[in-house]
This record gives C-alpha cells, structure tokens and sequence, in this order.
C-alpha cells in the first residue's frame, strides 16, 4: 500500500563543473535543481509511495523551473508555497583520488525557503495527510523561522499519528556556532523523531557524549542505544563509509532497532557522483520500514540504493525496488534489452 511520504526542505538550483575539473578551470556549468528533500521524495516515489514536498520557492522564472524539475521526478507539489525572488545555489566541483568534492554555497540564507515562516504552509492539511514527515539537519542550520517551522511540523504530524523522521547530517560550516549552538534544536528534533539517521560522531560532538571505546564500531554499539533510550527513538541508522585511494568508496550500513544492531555486508564500489547517496540510504531505511521488510533486508535494501546512486549522476537517487533488489541479488546485465 503507497503511502505519502512528506518531506519539508529547501530546493536549490545545483550548479556543476564538468567531468573533474576545479571551478578555476571550467567556462561552462550544467544546472539542475535538488535539496535532501527533493532526494527523499523523488526516491520514495520511485519506490511507489507518493512524495510531497513543503517547500517555499520565489514566484518567478527561477521558481517556474524548479517547480518543472519537481514534476519531471514525480514529486507533488501540493504543499509548495511561492513568493519572493531569490533560491539558494551551490557550486560542485567532483573530486578525484586524494582531492575531495568541495560544494560552495551562495545566496543561502537570503532565499525564498529561508526567509519563509510556518504561515506560509498548511500546517494542518500537511499533518492530515502525511505518513511519513522527513526532516534534515541542513535546514535545521539555517534559520530561527525555519526551525520553528520544523518543530511545529513535527509536533502536529506526530499528534496526527505520523511517523517522524530526521536525519542528522550536521553541517560544520551551516552553524557559526558550532556543536554549542546546534545542541538544543538537535534535542529538540531527536525528541519529535521516531525514525534517525545518525551515527557515533553524532553522538559524540552534537550531543557531547562520551565512550571509552576506541574503534568506530565500538563506539557505535556503545553510544547509539543510550541515544535510543534517552530520546525514546524507535530506529536508529546510519553508515561508515571510507574513500579509497583508487577512487572507490566502501560503504557498510547499520540499523539499530528492538535493541539490536543489524548491519548490512561492507561493500566497496566505483563512484561517478556521490552528492545525495546519504539521501538513497536513508529512502531505503524509510521503504523498508514501511514495507514490513526485516532488518536484515531494510539495512541491505538501504546500502544497495545508496551504492545506485553513486552510479548516477545528480543529486537525485534514481533507482526503482526492483533495480535495488536486482542488485542485492548481485544481477549484473551488459545490456538490458
């Protein structure tokens, strides 16, 4: 059964340096538009739920195309709100071997989305008719209205009998204040949710835990219950990935859920962009849970489709069920025909 899946973000106009080259070298740029909302919501949609997206976009050509984007991914526009003229931007640039990506924002905080306030949303039909309502951290970075807005969504979708979802996905260089100042709206958040993405860094620096374990994996297992039990979260996800110097990336997920720890196979794969493999992960994570899979099906479902999207390139995560569970399968085709 589709349900409706809600996710509330900012839409940005993505601007890409070709192939491999620095910002400094190219003349030429290609644009599409994305944000992790527009990546969960098109990526449930491929699924075969139904994605909305609670968005603020100015009312102008800039807003028209994005607004087109949107529909071309599936993804409705009921709760999209216009007005105003500025849409945030980011410059990519694809990193290669040792030289990580690099991303550079502009115009971020004078956009459309985060000038917005929660009267510019139907709080009370979005909260009827959302299954599912997914939040991020980006946007919990951004502004004391926007904030408010997640909160107050969060809360009534929640009342409604909802399921809540929040991502971390801290942001060092979105918050002037540091782990200081993103502490509180963290607890805040982490105290509406039922489903998190998040692992021991999380734990450690934004909410200032302690471990004696030395080992990522250890710490994982040690710190991630304790977040459980003090927020009264249902399930908790995440993954450790590493970047080789072969330009592959190697990718484990876990899920901890009914106080165990399930984690998927640790694989390792070639990337042709990895912007938005997070944003896969965690619409596999949702899906799954939704679609009554076990753990163990969930956390491999969830880091088959992030793997997909690194295979893609954009943003956005393409892939459908049935391409994810062909390659858990292990199915690898020289050509469908």
């Amino acid at each position: 059964m589709p349900k409706k899946i809600v996710a509330f973000g900012e839409v940005m106009m993505r601007l890409q340096v070709p192939g491999y080259e620095l910002l400094t070298q190219a003349n030429t740029l290609q644009y599409s538009f994305s944000g992790t909302g527009v990546n969960l919501a098109s990526a449930m949609t491929k699924f075969g739920h139904d994605g909305y997206l609670v968005t603020k976009l100015p009312d102008n050509p800039l807003g028209d195309a994005a607004i087109s984007f949107l529909q071309r991914l599936g993804i409705r526009r009921d709760f999209i709100a216009r007005e105003g003229k500025y849409i945030g931007m980011y410059f990519l640039e694809n990193g290669y071997g040792q030289r990580s990506s690099r991303v550079t924002y502009t115009n971020r905080l004078e956009s459309t989305f985060n000038t917005s306030d929660v009267s510019d949303y139907d709080v009370d039909l979005i909260a009827e008719n959302a299954d599912v309502i997914h939040f991020c951290g980006i946007a919990l970075a951004m502004t004391d209205k926007v904030r408010e807005s997640m909160k107050i969504l969060a809360k009534r979708v929640k009342e409604k009998g909802g399921i809540v979802c929040f991502d971390c996905n801290y942001r060092p260089s979105l918050w002037d204040g540091g782990y200081k100042q993103a502490k509180p709206h963290y607890e805040d958040m982490l105290s509406l949710a039922d489903i998190v993405m998040m692992n021991e860094k999380d734990a450690l620096y934004i909410l200032g835990m302690e471990t004696d374990k030395t080992s990522r994996r250890e710490q994982l297992e040690d710190l991630i219950p304790k977040v459980a039990e003090k927020y009264n979260i249902q399930t908790i996800a995440g993954t450790h990935r590493r970047v080789n110097s072969d330009n592959t990336h190697s990718l484990q997920g876990y899920m901890y859920k009914n106080g165990e720890f399930t984690f998927s196979a640790n694989t390792t794969f070639s990337v042709y962009d990895r912007i938005g493999a997070g944003d896969a992960y965690t619409s596999g994570i949702l899906h799954g849970e939704l679609s009554d899979f076990s753990p163990k099906e969930t956390v491999q479902f969830a880091a088959t489709a992030g793997m997909l999207a690194c295979s893609v390139v954009g943003d956005t995560p393409m892939s459908t069920e049935a391409e994810v569970l062909s390659a858990m399968r292990g199915t690898t085709e020289d050509i469908k025909r």
